[in-house]
């Protein structure tokens, strides 16, 4: 488990993008609710997760969804994972030695956090867990005021669990 938990603060920071832009959780929250996924290019449990989380940013795109995902690797190995995995929200790099990472205490990608404009951690989830993503898709779409779209197909088997 993470060392960041539920209704703990989360730890500020500002990254750059693969597309160079920079971004600050502290401005980021003054829009709303922002969604991080910790994640590996490398990681089977993330190179699953993240396509969902793609789908939740296009259902709640134009109500103006913040979910970035932390890449703990480099910017080429990252943005080749972007356009492998048509993922459109931005893809922040904490390459060697995990600066933001090791704020938050991970200890197994991916680990999410759904962090309340106030700072405060409202989800923290480690591997997939598709509990979990039903619970940040209902929270987001509540505080976005938007119709909770389907994250999950009935003709997918999605497993509710796997490890990271």
């Amino acid at each position: 488990m993470s060392l960041i938990k539920v209704g703990k603060s989360a730890p500020s920071f500002g990254l750059t993008a693969i597309d160079g832009k920079s971004y600050s959780l502290q401005e980021a929250l003054k829009n709303g609710p922002v969604l991080t996924a910790f994640f590996k290019v490398t990681c089977p449990t993330c190179q699953y997760t993240l396509p969902f989380l793609e789908r939740l940013h296009q259902q709640l795109r134009a109500k103006g969804v913040q979910i970035w995902g932390v890449a703990q690797d480099g910017v080429k190995d990252s943005q080749r994972f972007a356009r492998d995995y048509a993922l459109t929200f931005p893809i922040l790099i904490d390459d060697k030695p995990y600066r933001v990472s090791r704020e938050y205490g991970l200890a197994y990608v991916p680990t999410l956090f759904l962090i309340e404009p106030d700072g405060a951690i409202a989800i923290e989830s480690e591997g997939f867990a598709k509990r979990d993503l039903l619970a940040i898709q209902k929270s987001l779409a509540e505080a976005l005021v938007a119709p909770l779209g389907e994250l999950f197909s009935p003709r997918e088997s999605v497993p509710e669990y796997k490890p990271g």
